[in-house]
Parts: C-alpha cells; structure tokens; sequence
C-alpha cells in the first residue's frame, strides 16, 4: 500500500470523526510531499496560518482547499472522501424560532429559494457570514452562530443531498458585505456551488422586468409530498402548508424561473460582477485570484458578459 492511501485507511479505522482526524492526514501528506506549512499554503494558495490550523485541528477545512490539497498533493480525492465523512459541526445551537426550519432541511427531498439583498445562508461563505454576524454579535455568540449556519450546509454537500434551487436578486451579488475580497470569495462560492450536480443557481437581473415575490421565500417539499412556504420577518421564522397559497407562491416562482436569466447566463453576471471586486488587491491575493479562476474555467464555455441596454 503507498503513502497516500495510508493516511486515508488510518483515519477510516479511527472513525474519521474529528477534525483532528482531517489535520493528521493533511500533515501526514504534506510531510510525504516534502513541503512545509508555508510551501502547501503557496501552491493552494492560501495564508499558512490556515494550513497550521486545519492541521491542529481547529479550523474546519472550506470546500476549495479541501480540492486544492487533493490537486497540489497529488491524493487523488482523498481529502475530498475524508472531508465528505467527517461530521464537522457535532454540537450546533440554533436560535429557537429557526429550529423548525433547519429540521425541515434536514429531511427536505427540494429546496427552492427566493432571495433578496444577501446571498441565502446555504450559499454563504464563512468570511460573508461573519461579516453579516459581526454587526450583531461577538466573541463566542458569533462563533455559536456561524458554526451552526455552516452545519446547515454539510447536508447539502454529500453524494445524495436534495435538489437546491436559488434564485437570486441582483441585489445579493451587488450589496457589499464585509468588504470586496469578501464579496469576490462569495461570488466564487456561488459559481461553485451551480456547478454542483444537486444545485442550480439563477439571477434575477435589474434589467429585466420580472414578476418577483415581495420578499425572500423558500418553498421545502418533504418525502411525504408535503409543500412548505417559509418566509422571515426579524427574528421570527413562518411556515404556511396551505395548499392553495403554497400552488400560488410555487406558480410565481416558476414563472420568475423561466423569465430570469439561464444558468449559464447567471454565471456570466456573478462572474462579471466576481471580477468587479478587488481588482487592486496585493500580489498573494491576484495569485489566489488566478488559481481560483482557472478552476472555475476549466471544462467550461466562456459566456459573453451581460449588460443593460441603452434605454433600460
């Protein structure tokens, strides 16, 4: 058996549970690799600092370097495997009136969703999310609370997770969150995300004149048939199974689905849009920038960016 899939079976027979588990294997195949901290954390690329504590165990690997340590440490998808394995939020705590919700998700079959003015918490990236927390909480409460909105997302990252449709208001990509390098990663995200077999991503344009909801809605289908309309006011969460409200609402957004852009065409704007944000960045950021859109290009056509008409 070779080196790389020691690191793999030895994580298998200790239940591949922690992270700890995760940040033994890493070190094991850098080490194998004969690079440093710093050498890995170059070629994702990615600060050492973020290396050194996937390592030790305490920070959880983000999808992207979890792929880049596969590519740059020639592992095959060893990473990807042990990564999809790990429970990496055991202990969570949600605010009570969302409980229902995240219940809801977890047996969803469809999630389809209707978002204005920030990008949906499934989608959102860790930096986005404390950027958005940290205007209303601190210390260990925004540590609780980013925790449990990135365990939301596990479940839609796995082999058989349920169909996940968003359609996202212009507004989401256009309203500036944290700052643009935050922005830019979320863009990424995003396009990441609609190449996901179990994820499609489209926009709602300014430009076009479109029927939308009033606000941001999900519709979640349950294994037994059931439709649920979920929608938000502060700090409060409503669900409605009315199936005469749920048929309109499910009418309305089919119709938004079919008049908004293609998916191809939504990633062209988020790409467009993706590209608007820091273009001034420092030489390590330009190359993060680089290596992240030759993944996002590769094996797929380059769509024709999308601009207002004169008049509209």
């Amino acid at each position: 058996m070779g080196n790389l899939e020691q690191g793999e079976d030895s994580a298998m027979r200790q239940g591949a549970t922690t992270a700890a588990v995760f940040g033994e294997v890493l070190r094991h195949h850098r080490e194998v690799a004969g690079l440093t901290q710093e050498g890995l954390a170059v070629k994702i690329p990615c600060d050492r600092s973020l290396v050194a504590r996937v390592e030790t165990g305490t920070r959880v690997p983000q999808e992207r370097f979890v792929l880049a340590c596969d590519r740059v440490l020639g592992a095959g998808d060893i990473f990807s495997r042990l990564w999809e394995k790990i429970d990496w939020y055991p202990q969570v705590t949600h605010p009570d009136w969302f409980k229902r919700r995240v219940e809801m998700e977890a047996k969803a079959v469809e999630l389809q969703t209707y978002q204005i003015d920030v990008v949906p918490g499934l989608l959102q990236t860790e930096e986005y999310m404390r950027a958005l927390f940290s205007q209303f909480f601190s210390g260990r409460e925004m540590e609780e609370r980013v925790a449990a909105r990135m365990s939301r997302k596990q479940h839609f990252l796995k082999p058989d997770s349920p169909l996940l449709v968003v359609v996202l208001d212009e507004s989401t990509i256009r309203n500036v969150v944290g700052n643009e390098a935050v922005m830019r990663d979320q863009c990424e995200e995003l396009l990441l995300a609609g190449e996901r077999q179990n994820m499609r991503i489209q926009v709602a344009p300014f430009a076009k004149p479109l029927i939308r909801p009033k606000g941001s809605m999900s519709l979640i289908t349950l294994p037994d048939g059931q439709d649920w309309l979920y929608s938000e006011s502060l700090e409060a969460g409503h669900f409605i199974n009315d199936p005469a409200i749920t048929a309109r609402y499910t009418k309305l957004y089919d119709v938004l689905r079919a008049d908004c852009l293609s998916g191809s065409d939504s990633a062209a704007l988020i790409r467009d849009v993706m590209e608007g944000y820091g273009r001034d960045g420092n030489v390590a950021q330009k190359q993060l920038q680089r290596e992240r859109r030759r993944r996002l290009h590769r094996n797929s056509p380059r769509y024709p960016r999308l601009r207002p008409r004169k008049g509209q």
